[in-house]
């Protein structure tokens, strides 16, 4: 049923929902403007790990392979020249060799040829660079068996000759060796962290200088002080003019660029969080593309010199996570800091009974048909629909005040229910779904009982990171967009006592642990089919957190915007995805 939805998506340029003819002068026709939430928090593809900066470093950088047209699973050559298969002789029978032929007359956007030696670098630097909740796990796990270069208290345990062995060089071709055979080792290298870019570059601009005697002082950089963070040279169709963070990201077309140019001179991102000003800037052709909350669907129906795609399918899945053990450290979030009905302590939310109280205090009913219009789905667990191995019977919370008053009964042995809490709930700003969930939990939760008190603050995307990044947060609500197709990818980070987001919450079960680290070696389709059943039932046992939904998205443009396609692991792809085919006519 998914390949025959993604064969569906991935043969849709645009599915019109209204058959008009534009009238009006198209505006800007060389400029494509976007008008989005999310502020981009790096512009480094080794850093980058949010869709706000994959969806600049995807259109500026590019990768040894891309996906075909709108498949997850299925690849075409880039920069590299033939996508390995064991068929063709670049893959090794066991699993452990991947060969990348490397193009040949491929320039990066300060005029420098891309040779062999930057597609090793670009791979060796990202390991060394391995920034905290960074996306370089995903190099380590197939490449070195283990999930970074340091230890849960911040020692490094590797040494550089790990690294350098695991690419190498060899003649005009890039050779990978993998620790352990790895399924979705193409997928990885298919999305924005695996984009190539300019060692000159880099280390003009004061980067590692690719030497093992170094690499130590560029490992994990604090938050802006990576390399690339605010600039870029890639080979992508499409070069970096500027960044003013939080305001825009404009990017221009690379007139030498490998292919044909690009048909778009110029695409502007504007950061615009307040609905109505997007709207206003769409409906009078100021923006050609624009982010639009559920909620505001109705607002666009049947407006004539738009185009909108409906009922897109998503990997994306969104929930409700439950920090165990908050960092008290200057944060006033948590109130007085403890259990007194003027806070809560750092390890309010260690205690089941409190995570089940707010899970059976949500109600989805209410908040998919008034949010979403029921243009989103209601997960089972952390593996969504469209995933291998997701168990649509597995038990799911539902809306019981009753349960949840006897759940905060219970917790902290009654005290919680005798002395109250109060807490601060945060929210990236402009993403209505999210404020409205962390609404639905304060006024259903306060209902319970006049002790309990949550305040709902909205913050911008970047400041929501940092304050992930440094367990800072009580109550989260953070979606995933998977960084491939595999429920490896769910439950790692959902989970995992070193993933993504359970980490960040100190969340760890060491039976979970080995049963995610035995799922992703294990080839046997019913023997991983077991395992990711136990997982999603560990899941909901144990609740580190609340799977809220996972969204059917819409794609709004005027009907001047042609060329744009469909993509669910894109970053961003919902909203303008991949820009080089695009056009305004």
């Amino acid at each position: 049923m998914r390949k025959a939805l993604l064969v569906i998506a991935a043969g849709i340029m645009l599915v019109a929902g209204m058959a008009v003819v534009s009238t009006a002068e198209v505006k800007n026709p060389d400029t494509l403007i976007v008008a989005d939430i999310g502020t981009v928090d790096s512009l480094d593809p080794a850093w980058a790990y949010d869709t706000a900066s994959g969806a600049r470093i995807f259109n500026i950088y590019e990768t040894l392979i891309t996906f075909k047209g709108g498949s997850t699973d299925e690849f075409v050559p880039l920069l590299a020249t033939k996508v390995p298969t064991v068929e063709n002789g670049l893959i090794s029978p066991d699993g452990l060799t991947y060969t990348f032929p490397i193009r040949k007359g491929v320039k990066f956007h300060n005029g420098e040829p891309l040779t062999p030696e930057d597609v090793e670098y670009s791979f060796e630097r990202a390991m060394v660079q391995d920034r905290d909740g960074g996306p370089v796990w995903m190099l380590y796990e197939p490449l070195l068996g283990i999930h970074g270069s340091r230890d849960g208290n911040g020692n490094i345990i590797i040494d550089f000759e790990d690294i350098d062995r695991a690419v190498e060089v060899e003649g005009g071709s890039v050779v990978f060796h993998l620790k352990q055979p790895y399924p979705p080792f193409l997928a990885i290298l298919a999305n924005t962290w695996g984009s190539i870019v300019n060692k000159k570059f880099c280390v003009e601009n004061g980067d590692w200088p690719g030497t093992a005697d170094t690499w130590k002082e560029y490992n994990n950089p604090e938050p802006g002080k990576e390399t690339l963070h605010g600039i870029a040279c890639g080979t992508g169709p499409f070069k970096l003019e500027r960044w003013e963070p939080g305001v825009e990201t404009v990017i221009v077309r690379f007139d030498d660029y490998w292919r044909e140019p690009a048909r778009l001179k110029r695409v502007m991102w504007k950061v615009v969080d307040e609905w109505t000003t997007r709207k206003l800037m769409f409906l009078a052709g100021d923006a050609d593309i624009i982010y639009v909350p559920h909620a505001y669907v109705q607002e666009l129906e049947g407006v004539k010199g738009i185009n909108v795609a409906k009922n897109l399918p998503t990997l994306a899945l969104s929930a409700a996570f439950f920090n165990f053990d908050i960092n008290p450290e200057g944060n006033a979030d948590i109130g007085s800091g403890k259990l007194d009905g003027e806070g809560i302590p750092p390890d309010f939310f260690a205690d089941k009974d409190v995570r089940l109280g707010f899970a059976y205090s949500f109600d989805w009913e209410t908040y998919l048909r008034d949010v979403f219009h029921n243009e989103a789905l209601k997960p089972v667990g952390p593996i969504p629909e469209g995933i291998a191995y997701r168990n649509p019977d597995q038990e799911t919370y539902y809306f019981d005040p009753a349960k949840a008053k006897a759940h905060f009964k219970k917790a902290w042995d009654g005290k919680v229910w005798e002395k109250g809490f109060k807490f601060t709930l945060l929210y990236n700003s402009g993403n209505t779904q999210r404020e409205i969930a962390a609404r639905i939990f304060e006024e259903n939760v306060e209902a319970l009982n006049p002790k309990f008190q949550i305040e709902v603050r909205p913050v911008d995307w970047s400041a929501y990171l940092k304050e992930l990044v440094n367990r800072r947060l009580t109550l989260f609500i953070i979606g995933w967009l998977p960084d491939y197709a595999d429920p490896h990818n769910f439950v790692h980070p959902f989970m995992h006592s070193q993933g993504d987001f359970s980490s960040f919450q100190s969340y760890s079960n060491p039976i979970v642990d080995e049963l995610i680290n035995r799922g992703i070696r294990t080839v046997d389709p019913e023997k991983r089919r077991s395992i990711y059943y136990q997982l999603q039932w560990i899941y909901h046992e144990d609740v580190p957190s609340v799977p809220l939904y996972q969204e059917l998205v819409r794609h709004y443009e005027r009907d001047w915007v042609h060329g744009w396609y469909y993509n669910p692991i894109y970053p961003n792809g919902e909203i303008q995805g991949y820009l080089y085919p695009i056009y305004k006519k």
